[in-house]
């Protein structure tokens, strides 16, 4: 009886062992620039999250909308990024030279719908002034305010 126990908590032991090998992901150690994109990132959906879209607006190029237009838009924003861990996760940072960066990131937004809604996506960051910043046409997607809307139309079955 007493091998049979061993020998059960010893298959139970080994079943185990490849299941958490598979599980566990190793990741090459980020480097110095890695961290910096990840950490400006990060603060620029802070910043957004908080509200504080003047210092926001500083972190973005590309748009031609004002300081106060930019807020307007991005306060009505049908989502904004969620809080703590489900932020960003399982980010990449793809490094394309020494000023242009790509994160690839699941993010977490809260929104029109209820808990959080999770976008994998890929964005696009640039070095200026020694920041990393984000293009608005970006931001605005992440907020889901892009400018293209699709339209449905309802057209009824035709008898014959």
């Amino acid at each position: 009886m007493r091998r049979v126990s061993l020998l059960a908590l010893l298959l139970v032991a080994l079943s185990i062992i490849p299941a958490q090998a598979r599980n566990r992901v190793v990741a090459r150690p980020a480097t110095g620039t890695e961290q910096e994109v990840l950490r400006d990132f990060e603060r620029i959906l802070d910043l957004w999250r908080d509200g504080r879209y003047a210092d926001l607006f500083e972190r973005t190029s590309g748009g031609k909308e004002s300081a106060e237009q930019f807020a307007k838009r991005l306060s009505s924003a049908p989502r904004k990024p969620a809080c703590c861990w489900e932020k960003m996760q399982n980010a990449q940072v793809s490094l394309k030279g020494e000023r242009a960066a790509a994160v690839r990131a699941r993010l977490g937004f809260e929104g029109n719908v209820s808990g959080t809604e999770f976008v994998t996506k890929s964005i696009k960051l640039r070095k200026e002034d020694g920041l990393w910043i984000i293009a608005q046409s970006d931001l605005y997607s992440l907020a889901n305010l892009a400018k293209k809307r699709y339209r449905y139309k309802y057209l009824p079955i035709q008898g014959k």
